[in-house]
């Protein structure tokens, strides 16, 4: 593994249409090439077009034989179709609609990534997903310290994502307090391509390419795209190249081999940084000033192998093995002053972490009868790694900024997490099911120190934690169209490298005095199919968290966190999904949630600080997290002709820092979409698609920034902005 993972490795290329000279580009023109090999043993068909109802699926977030409906959790399954139901495949947030509990943002900042949050886990990031474990195919997107992203997802080859919520997600681990999984489509049986090209407002563009097909015992979907915008606000401009390719091998005895390779190539994204309310109010699409003066901006690389064996031994027992390698690099020009910089202890305005990272997963899982009733036993293990060289530069040279300037940090930040977790599935009855889950993780944070000076002393170090989380729900079958089932699970969360880079009392080395935050998790739910078509789902929460993590300072450009006591986010959620009367279809999610420290503590305000001295309340609001937020799609059409969509979205009022002194208002957003399908053949179809978002051009703050130690908490939303789309498939 770790020789194929070298070959697919980082390189820096130029960033140019040379760029693309890759092995997952040969792979797409291969699959493109295979169609002709497929089509001499398939005749001609009509492919099979997407459809917008919910379909029978299998879902894999339970790591069981068990569909959503019975399963004694909260749990949705979203299609994605970039090509339908006013999708682009640009943005995440763009499949999220009408999905309750989870919050996603599109942050209109390509440096940062979209902000998700579940159930007010998740709001504190700055950047990347934290508190929240994701996935794909299968396979980590989120590191072992907890750091994860969305940014290599490609819309362009999935199919399904699923967003589990509650008590359950505990069992996958360190900062699950949720768990977002997205799932590349299988090839089909007669190849079909799709080719897509978006533009709209801010200098758009966006083209994708995606192939399925079959050829002997091997399915494929490969996937590629690349995004282009001068972003809505000044000095955000992004260039976005990414590629997926899954390949199925049917190994023959009920044993299958699944191939995953994925790359992410960012060379441009510039960071307009956040604004004061001030700013927001004299021009929402300016950036800071020092924004351009360091020319602030991010460029990443991203290449993944992943690796699953599954095999079914006998009519009662399956094998899975799962293995990974990756490595993403980032250069980060940060704003931090000049004048801070000359602080022997600052690791200066340019952040260059390069990341090698993978793991692999074995599970077994055994169907059988106790007491004459069926039940699904999984036992399994995991162990992953993280190697991360993290260097620091200063953002300048002499008098010039923005620029790579003299090294300022050198060091090893390592992680090792292993884990072995056990899930029992037992329906003891006719009416009764009973889910009982265990997980043991031991997670070590080890840092070497290369930058040492006379007056930067070596502060290596390393710090471990552990935690046994357990899980149980059950389940009763009020009727056949009718569930009610209650849950409870213990979470855990370690610090991230982000939250240990830095120590408090200002001096080198990290914060391993951070201790790992704790949660109790209950819920209570029911779901309903009214129709075999449209589901009704609700549930009742509550996470109480000890340990939370919180921020202690501000200063000289540099965040650091300390352990604050307890917090509570508690509430309830509701949706309503499917296919209404005749061709209309719905999807809505509503949630409202009071996410609130349980105890004071104090904070820092203002830059400099050194010292935590302003008082935080207990039942302050925790920031980032509004009350009352949700979404609505209403739909009609079918798969030829017209198809038109109205897309609602609103999200109460947030506060933007701890002592609750400022808040972000809430807002409602109304969006429009038409499309109309045309056959040009047997087999070939060209859809035709216009889009208009935030339809009466309102002003609002899309995200905030939370605590930022300058007051610059606030990233406005875009105005009325349009796409125009065409795909053609054949």
């Amino acid at each position: 593994m770790r020789q194929t993972g070298r070959r697919i490795g980082y390189r820096h290329l130029p960033a140019t249409a040379a760029a693309w000279r890759h092995p997952l580009a040969a792979l797409l023109w291969a699959g493109l090439a295979m169609q002709p090999l497929a089509a001499q043993d398939a005749p001609a068909a009509t492919p099979p077009l997407r459809l917008t109802t919910l379909p029978s699926v299998q879902v894999n977030a339970s790591r069981l034989d068990i569909a959503p409906f019975d399963l004694p959790a909260a749990l949705s399954v979203i299609r994605v179709a970039p090509a339908e139901a006013g999708q682009a495949g640009i943005n995440l947030s763009e499949t999220l609609v009408g999905v309750p509990g989870i919050l996603a943002r599109d942050r209109q900042n390509y440096a940062q990534d979209e902000q998700i949050s579940i159930r007010g886990f998740g709001a504190r990031a700055t950047f990347g997903v934290r508190s929240i474990r994701v996935f794909m195919d299968g396979i980590p997107a989120t590191l072992p310290d907890g750091q994860g992203q969305v940014s290599q997802f490609n819309l362009d080859s999935a199919d399904r994502v699923e967003v589990l919520r509650g008590p359950f997600s505990v069992l996958y681990g360190n900062a699950a307090g949720g768990v977002v999984q997205l799932w590349s489509a299988d090839g089909t049986p007669t190849p079909v391509t799709t080719v897509g090209v978006y533009a709209g407002s801010n200098d758009t563009f966006r083209f994708g390419v995606d192939t399925r097909g079959t050829v002997g015992r091997v399915d494929y979907n490969i996937a590629a795209s690349q995004f282009l915008s001068g972003g809505y606000r000044q000095h955000s401009r992004v260039r976005r190249q990414s590629a997926n390719a899954k390949f199925n091998i049917d190994l023959g005895k009920q044993r299958k081999l699944t191939l995953v390779l994925n790359r992410l190539s960012q060379p441009v994204a510039q960071d307009p940084l956040g604004l004061t309310r001030a700013q927001v109010d004299a021009n929402p699409r300016q950036a800071t000033a020092v924004a351009s003066q360091f020319n602030t901006r991010k460029s990443t690389r991203q290449n993944q192998l992943g690796v699953i064996y599954e095999q079914q031994l006998d009519s009662a027992d399956a094998l899975r093995v799962m293995a990974y390698y990756g490595r993403r690099s980032i250069v980060q020009y940060l704003s931090i002053p000049l004048g801070p910089q000359k602080n022997p202890l600052q690791s200066g305005g340019v952040v260059a972490p390069d990341t090698r990272y993978g793991g692999t997963d074995l599970r077994w899982t055994h169907r059988g009868e106790l007491a004459s009733r069926a039940y699904e036993f999984v036992l399994g293990a995991s162990a992953d790694y993280q190697r991360q060289h993290r260097l620091g530069y200063e953002n300048f040279v002499g008098g010039t900024l923005g620029v790579l300037g003299a090294v300022r940090r050198n060091e090893n930040d390592n992680v090792n997490n292993v884990a072995q977790y056990a899930q029992w599935y037992w329906h003891f009855s006719p009416r009764w099911s009973l889910l009982l889950g265990l997980r043991h993780d031991d997670v070590r944070f080890s840092e070497r120190d290369f930058y040492i000076t006379a007056r930067n002393p070596n502060d290596s170090g390393h710090v471990n934690y552990l935690a046994t989380t357990p899980m149980a729900g059950l389940l009763f079958r009020a009727a056949t169209n009718l569930r009610l089932y209650a849950s409870f699970g213990q979470g855990f969360e370690t610090p991230s490298y982000n939250e240990l880079g830095y120590r408090s009392d200002g001096q080198a080395g990290l914060a391993f005095n951070l201790r790992a935050s704790r949660s109790r998790n209950l819920e209570a739910g029911a779901k309903w199919k009214i129709t075999p078509a449209l589901e009704f789902d609700s549930a009742a929460f509550r996470a109480d968290t000890s340990n939370e993590l919180a921020v202690a300072t501000n200063e000289n450009g540099r965040a650091t966190y300390q352990n604050v006591g307890s917090a509570r986010r508690q509430g309830v959620e509701f949706s309503l999904t499917g296919q209404l009367v005749g061709d209309w279809r719905m999807a809505a999610g509503f949630t409202h949630l009071q996410a609130r420290f349980r105890n004071g503590f104090r904070t820092c305000t203002g830059t400099p600080c050194v010292a935590a001295t302003t008082p935080v309340a207990a039942g302050a609001r925790i920031p980032g997290v509004p009350d009352n937020y949700g979404s609505l799609r209403v739909e009609h059409g079918r798969d030829l002709g017209w198809r038109e969509g109205l897309t609602l979205t609103g999200v109460g009022a947030v506060s933007v820092n701890d002592t609750n002194t400022q808040q972000a208002a809430g807002y409602g957003l109304i969006g429009l979409d038409a499309s109309y399908t045309l056959a040009l053949g047997a087999s070939t179809r060209l859809q035709l698609s216009a889009r208009l978002d935030n339809l009466a051009n309102r002003r609002y703050i899309g995200t905030v920034i939370v605590n930022d130690g300058n007051g610059r908490y606030y990233e406005p939303g875009p105005g009325r902005t349009w796409l125009l789309g065409a795909n053609l498939t054949f």
